[in-house]
């Protein structure tokens, strides 16, 4: 074989592997669900918990709450923020890297058994097991903390119409215009529900894509849209003396906050922590903490829970 062509071979390999290796070295950092390279950080196995989240701040925040209620219990814990939608975090459940992360049980009822038409608190909680228990998953004491869809008036939409409820409105839904989520248009609960349970029907529907952010909110308070679809914990309808409108015929399911897990998975004094904790967190929490987080203050996640945590008792 030639010389020089095989000492050019020699160098074009021995520079092929430099370059894996500083791929390799540049592109583990950035997936909250990598645990390359520590055993500490697989699991329940190992001794310690993992808690994960969604990817939006009240997911964080919880996340946050149940780690700090964790370490109170004497427990070593490690987070997981941001992992991403349902199906990526059950997902990690189911393979372990994970072991807790905050959820909603009406959403999570759906996502396990899509006919599922249960709608209250006490029936969504009676179905949620058995659904959950063929996608190999389970779920710790719902609390009383809810973050459900709703429809918010101004208080001076609600003086005009003498509204406190859905119901209320029906008589007047042709004059109103509605702001809500693209989606809103197409989900049983959205503007087809409204229509089935309430006959209410909307003079139109403007499609706003900002999850009942400021945007929404501006169009309502403005005057743009009569009613708007808002997160129950969205702090604007406190900050802006918002009226949600009463749903007594349940078109907008159950969605308390609740621990998701797998069967056998989490300690003992682990769930007993985790139940006693989600018996004392509520609404109101959920508001005050979004606030923080959202708001002007933009606290970190971990600050935030840490306050809730020491003004509530807990060592976080």
């Amino acid at each position: 074989m030639n010389i020089s062509l095989f000492r050019r071979a020699g160098a074009w390999l021995a520079g092929l592997f430099a370059l894996a290796l500083v791929l390799t070295a540049c592109g583990g950092g950035s997936d909250p669900l990598d645990d390359s390279g520590d055993d500490a950080a697989s699991g329940g196995s190992s001794g310690t918990v993992t808690v994960g989240s969604a990817d939006f701040p009240e997911s964080q925040v919880v996340a946050e709450l149940y780690a700090g209620v964790l370490r109170d219990a004497g427990l070593t814990v490690e987070t997981k923020a941001g992992i991403g939608a349902r199906e990526a975090y059950t997902g990690a459940i189911k393979d372990g890297s994970v072991d807790v992360v905050p959820d909603y049980s009406g959403n999570l009822l759906l996502f396990a058994d899509p006919e599922a038409t249960q709608s209250s608190a006490q029936d969504i909680m009676s179905a949620l097991p058995g659904a959950l228990e063929a996608e190999g998953l389970s779920v710790l004491e719902a609390s009383d903390a809810e973050n459900k869809d709703s429809l918010v008036v101004t208080q001076a939409t609600a003086d005009e119409h003498s509204l406190t409820s859905i119901e209320d409105m029906a008589p007047v839904c042709g004059e109103f215009i509605m702001a809500g989520p693209p989606e809103f248009q197409e989900r049983a609960y959205g503007v087809k529900g409204l229509e089935e349970k309430y006959n209410c029907t909307f003079k139109s529907f403007e499609p706003i894509n900002d999850g009942s952010g400021p945007l929404t909110v501006q169009a309502l308070t403005s005057g743009d849209v009569q009613v708007a679809n808002i997160f129950t914990t969205t702090p604007a309808v406190e900050d802006e003396n918002l009226v949600v409108l009463e749903d007594p015929k349940n078109n907008f399911i159950a969605q308390q906050v609740l621990p998701l897990t797998a069967p056998d998975r989490l300690p003992q004094e682990a769930q007993d922590a985790l139940n006693e904790f989600s018996g004392k967190l509520t609404t109101q929490d959920l508001i005050d903490l979004n606030r923080k987080v959202s708001g002007e203050q933009q606290m970190n996640p971990a600050d935030a829970a840490a306050e809730w945590l020491t003004e509530n008792g807990y060592q976080s």
